[in-house]
């Protein structure tokens, strides 16, 4: 599995006391359980919602490809809301 995003936006969220975290850490949501669901379809988006250094965090993706195959483009991340942590503990 590769991960492309933007590395600039990436260190501005590491920045942000409310994340604290950048694209680099929450990859590892995909080593973990994690729950996915469709956040828009134009386009094409979803939310990924897994543990990270023992905080749940949501992901926002795009799944792209390139000459080497599929990549994640990362393109937003944030602390899990209340909401997002009952339907990840209801789907897990």
């Amino acid at each position: 599995m590769r991960f492309k995003f933007d590395r600039k936006k990436s260190e501005k969220l590491r920045k942000d006391p409310r994340r604290r975290i950048g694209f680099d850490e929450v990859q590892e949501i995909w080593n973990h359980y994690h729950y996915v669901d469709c956040r828009s379809d134009d386009p094409e988006q979803f939310r990924a919602i897994g543990w990270v250094q023992d905080k749940l965090y949501s992901v926002i993706y795009e799944v792209r490809g390139d000459k080497y195959g599929e990549y994640y483009h990362l393109v937003t991340l944030w602390k899990t809301t209340r909401q997002e942590e009952e339907l990840y503990e209801k789907n897990s």
